[in-house]
């Protein structure tokens, strides 16, 4: 019998844009929206002073959730993302190739007050699809 840990790539990140989201499409013409958003943690250390720590995150968006990202978001928009990690290769012009491990959003509920709309890949109206608690495929 082959006991093994089940495969799972699962992430829920809440945080804010860092930068406008990058729209771009590929020579196919599918929609891809690339931003970074900032995850603030505050604690207490040991002398009870409180600490920010900031986690730096790039997210990748697909087809219609690149086009509702476009739309709606920019540099400082409160975000919820739910997605997998992915890692990719990069080769910059000025450097060594090297890895980068990115979030590949599923879903991003928009946070501020004006658009909290749950936002999901493939959906043709994502704004309809949230109020009625649709489902969609994953990309």
């Amino acid at each position: 019998m082959d006991l093994r840990m089940p495969d799972l790539n699962m992430i829920l990140l809440a945080g804010n844009l860092t930068n406008d989201p990058k729209y771009s499409e590929t020579k196919t013409g599918t929609p891809v929206v690339n931003f970074y958003m900032a995850s603030n943690k505050r604690f207490k250390d040991r002398n009870g002073t409180i600490k920010e720590d900031v986690c730096f995150v790039g997210v990748v968006a697909w087809d219609n959730l690149a086009v509702s990202c476009r739309d709606n978001l920019h540099k400082g928009s409160s975000v919820l993302v739910t997605g997998e990690l992915q890692s990719r290769k990069l080769f910059p012009e000025d450097g060594a190739p090297r890895n980068m491990v990115e979030i590949k959003a599923k879903k991003i509920q928009f946070l501020d007050a004006h658009r909290s709309n749950v936002h999901e890949g493939n959906t043709v109206d994502s704004m309809h699809a949230a109020q009625h608690n649709l489902r969609t495929d994953d990309i």
